[in-house]
Formats: C-alpha cells, sequence, structure tokens
C-alpha cells in the first residue's frame, strides 16, 4: 500500500530544482558536534592503531576531515575486514557502535585479521541528524563509479589505494520512526515518486545481498545479537521493510544496483546491520552493543573458517 505524508518543499508532479534542493539545505541546522562525539574519540586510539584522515569534505573543511582506523602489522597472509559507520549519519548507533568496537574489542582481533573501521563516512549528517548529504544526495545509493556524493567517492578511492581484497566488510545502520515521518516523504518529493509505505520493524535485523548471500554468517550474527537484543519480527507476508526475509531476521537487497556500501567493496562476506532505536525495549546503550555484537561475531566467522 501507498501512504502520502505531505512534505513542505517541493511542487506536486514536479522534482525538486537546484532552489528547492537550497531551500530543503536552509531548513537544516546542527544539533551535536562530530569534534566531540567522534573526532575526539578517535585521538586516544592512536596508542593502538593507525589513524589516519582519508579526506575532507568541502562543507566547512575545518570541521570535516574524514578518518580510518586501522590495525597495525598488516599481512597478506591474515584476511582483510572493513567496518563502516555513518553512511547515514542520523543513524547513531552505527557511528558510534564502530566507536565502542575500536574501543573495546577490536585489539583482540588484530593478530587474526587486518582491520579497518571507518566510523563516521557523513559527518555533516552526524551533526545535522541527515539521511542525505548537503547537497540532498543519499550516500547509500551513492556506491557507484562517478559517484555524486563526496562522501560515497572519498572513501571509495581511499579502499582503491590500498589495493587489498576484503573478506568482510560490515556497515552499521539503523531504522528509524523517522524513515517513514521524515525521510521517505523527503525522498518522494524529491524525485516525485510514489514510495510504498512499511511498518518500521521493531528490532534488529541484517540486510545482505542477493547477488553473493551468506546465509551462514548472516545465520550466526543474528543468533549472537539475540542475546543483546530483540531481533525484528517479520510481518504478515514474511517481509521485512516490504522484502521477503531469507531466514529470520534477513533480507536481501542487490547492494551493487542500488549503490549501497556493501556493494562496492567486492567482499567475500557482507552484510548491513539496521537496529531500531526507537523501540520501548531499547535505549541507546543496547543498540551500541548490538552493533558491536555484530561486529564481533561477523569477525569470529571469518576467522574461524
Amino acid at each position: 500500500m501507498n501512504h502520502e505524508v505531505a512534505y513542505p518543499i517541493g511542487t506536486p508532479g514536479k522534482v525538486w530544482s537546484a532552489s528547492q534542493k537550497s531551500e530543503w539545505l536552509a531548513m537544516q541546522s546542527t544539533k551535536r558536534s562530530y569534534r566531540q562525539e567522534v573526532q575526539e574519540k578517535l585521538q586516544p586510539l592512536a596508542v593502538h592503531f593507525d589513524v589516519e584522515q582519508y579526506g575532507v569534505l568541502p562543507w566547512k573543511v575545518d570541521r570535516y576531515p574524514l578518518y580510518v582506523v586501522k590495525s597495525r602489522n598488516w599481512s597478506v597472509d591474515k584476511p582483510t575486514a572493513l567496518v563502516t559507520g555513518g553512511v547515514h549519519g542520523y543513524e547513531t548507533s552505527g557511528v558510534q557502535g564502530a566507536i565502542r568496537f575500536l574501543q573495546s574489542n577490536a585489539l583482540a582481533y588484530c593478530d587474526q585479521v587486518n582491520l579497518l573501521v571507518a566510523p563516521c563516512i557523513s559527518p555533516w549528517a552526524y551533526e545535522t541528524i541527515n539521511r542525505w548529504n548537503p547537497e540532498a544526495i543519499d550516500p547509500n545509493r551513492s556506491f557507484l563509479p562517478n559517484s555524486e556524493a563526496q562522501e560515497s567517492a572519498a572513501l571509495m578511492q581511499y579502499l582503491a589505494t590500498l589495493g587489498v581484497e576484503l573478506t568482510l566488510h560490515i556497515d552499521l545502520h539503523e531504522t528509524t520512526d523517522t524513515d517513514n515521518t521524515e525521510f521517505r516523504p523527503a525522498l518522494a518529493a524529491r524525485d516525485n515518486v510514489d514510495h510504498p509505505f512499511w511498518d518500521i520493524p521493531d528490532g534488529f535485523y541484517l540486510v545482505g545481498d542477493t547477488e553473493n548471500p551468506v546465509d551462514d554468517l548472516q545465520k550466526q550474527i543474528i543468533k549472537a545479537v539475540s542475546e543483546v537484543t530483540h531481533i525484528a519480527p517479520a510481518d504478515a507476508e514474511s517481509r521485512i521493510i516490504g522484502e521477503p526475509i531469507s531466514q529470520p531476521g534477513v533480507i536481501n537487497y542487490p547492494t551493487k544496483a542500488l549503490g549501497l556500501c556493501t556493494g562496492f567493496t567486492d567482499a567475500s562476506y557482507c552484510t548491513t546491520t539496521e537496529v531500531y532505536p526507537d523501540s520501548p525495549m531499547v535505549d541507546s546503550e543496547n543498540c551500541i552493543l548490538a552493533q558491536v555484537m555484530a561486529v564481533t561475531s561477523g569477525l569470529d566467522y571469518v576467522t574461524r573458517m
């Protein structure tokens, strides 16, 4: 079914013009600090990891440097794993979960894995609590050749310079109530399209790749995370966000065709996490712990194969 929510910008029947995108941008405001909540947490990690700047966004250059955290003593004999967070800046536990993993569990894996963590790919969106970047582009639909999203392009360019083959890629996300109240209505207005309406899943779930389903990995992550938080049930049609489940708590998307973050890396094993922070059964700490558990159980899987 379709569910239309009026959006204050745009003219029915027309896609947004440049002026309307500017109007949308003018509505945004800084609500939290990337420097305090991300950059300052990364600095102490330099004792055990290499904290590298791989780029800077053109909006307020002094405010939005982009960072990766790398394990030391890389070896071709070890699998390489990438953890990404904050592709959608409003999805808080993705960013803070990646950082918490680095603070708590990451060092224990460094003898077995070449580890690379990009905790906040979209810092402007993190500060303004947005899905899009300032140009009204969704970075998680933009991991494509000649990407228009500078956040996506910067990460792809950096990974290309490393010349490594990834064994594992875990991308940390949330599905929030504002997906239905703000972000999907904005998308419908921007593109002049109708979108199917679905209820926001109450719980944790995973999104895999239809072209490379990794059912055993997904099963292990779901089992591990279920010890921390509840898993989202499928709806009456055995679907989550409109997609058929492949197993409890798991759906698959064509990640490359859609330009999703996990699609560009060609990792042997890839998955996107989705946490529901608006559930009455969780709090922000529980969401962070669920993200950490997803990462550690994924790493356990590839190191025990």
